[in-house]
C-alpha cells in the first residue's frame, strides 16, 4: 500500500507543479495580450490618421481636364 501512496503523492505533486506553471504562463500571456492589444490600437489610430491626411492631400490635387 505504501508504494501506491508514494506514487499517488508524486503524481499529485507533479500535477500541482503543472498547475502552477500553467497559471504563471497564463498570467504572462494575459500581459502580452494586453500589450499587443494596446500596440494594435495605436497602430489602428495611426492608420486612421494617415488615411485622413491622404484624403486631404488627394482633395488638394486638381482634377485633370479631359
Amino acid at each position: 500500500m505504501e508504494p501506491e501512496l508514494d506514487t499517488l503523492e508524486e503524481k499529485i505533486t507533479q500535477f500541482v507543479r503543472l498547475c502552477q506553471q500553467l497559471r504563471t504562463e497564463n498570467i504572462q500571456l494575459r500581459q502580452q495580450l494586453a500589450v499587443t492589444t494596446s500596440h494594435n490600437r495605436l497602430l489602428v489610430e495611426k492608420i486612421g490618421a494617415a488615411a485622413s491626411q491622404l484624403e486631404v492631400l488627394l482633395s488638394r490635387i486638381p482634377e485633370g481636364k479631359e
